[in-house]
Formats: C-alpha cells, sequence, structure tokens
C-alpha cells in the first residue's frame, strides 16, 4: 500500500513537471491537493497495526491479536483474486460508528485463502424471531 501511494505521488510530480502549460491551472491545483492526500494516506497507512479477523458463522469478530474484539458486518469493497480491501463496520451503535478497511493479500495465508473468500461471500443467516406464543 505504501508503494502504491508512493508510486501515485511520483507520477502526479512528473506529470506536473512534464506539462508544457504553466504550472499555476486548476488542473495543477488538483494534481497538488491528490499528492497530499496520497502522502496523507501513506502516513496513515505506516501506522497501522495488525488485527484479528475471526467469522463464527454468524457475526465477524475483529480486534487486536490479544485483547476484546468488536462484532460487526463485514463486506467486500475490492477483490482482485489474490488481493482484497474488506470494510468493517462495527455492529455497536456509537456516536460515530467507524468503518475499518483491511487489506487483505493471499500470500501468507494460502492455506487459508479459499475458506476466507468463502465466508466473506456467503450469506448471512438470517435472524431468527420467536414464535409467538398463543394463549
Amino acid at each position: 500500500m505504501l508503494v502504491i501511494a508512493a508510486l501515485g505521488v511520483a507520477v502526479i510530480v512528473a506529470w506536473l513537471i512534464a506539462r508544457e502549460s504553466p504550472l499555476i491551472s486548476p488542473l495543477s491545483g488538483f494534481a497538488s491537493v491528490a499528492v497530499m492526500a496520497l502522502m496523507a494516506l501513506g502516513v496513515s497507512l505506516a501506522k497501522t497495526t495488525a488485527v484479528d479477523l475471526r467469522w463464527d458463522g454468524r457475526t465477524w469478530y475483529l480486534g487486536p491479536a490479544v485483547g476484546e474484539p468488536v462484532s460487526g458486518d463485514l463486506s467486500v469493497a475490492i477483490d482482485l483474486g489474490a488481493w482484497m480491501l474488506l470494510r468493517f463496520s462495527p455492529a455497536l451503535p456509537q456516536a460515530r460508528p467507524r468503518s475499518t478497511w483491511l487489506p487483505v493479500q493471499r500470500h501468507g495465508l494460502e492455506a487459508q485463502w479459499h475458506a476466507l473468500r468463502c465466508a466473506v461471500y456467503s450469506p448471512r443467516p438470517v435472524a431468527v424471531e420467536d414464535p409467538p406464543v398463543a394463549f
């Protein structure tokens, strides 16, 4: 992810340098904002910590490797076969529930990759309500 952010910055800077028109234009302003956004993305990814993702057949759990996990819902944002970007949304209602983006790759997870993909794409169980009580 850091390499992709760095390549994005390099391409935009190279494009700005190679342009024949003046560097001050609305398009170059947009490119400058894109460079800053990519740099911020790179910095935010540098402090990413490992997390534990678990599926019990009914609910997804996300948490630190050691500690109490949080339950929630998992969805696929991007699927490139050997790499996926997953979005975990906590189930607990908070003032501002914060989604967590999880870049996941097959490398290092070869034995569990198929099971993970099956779990991510499997339909969620339907919530069963108690049957009405007859009097």
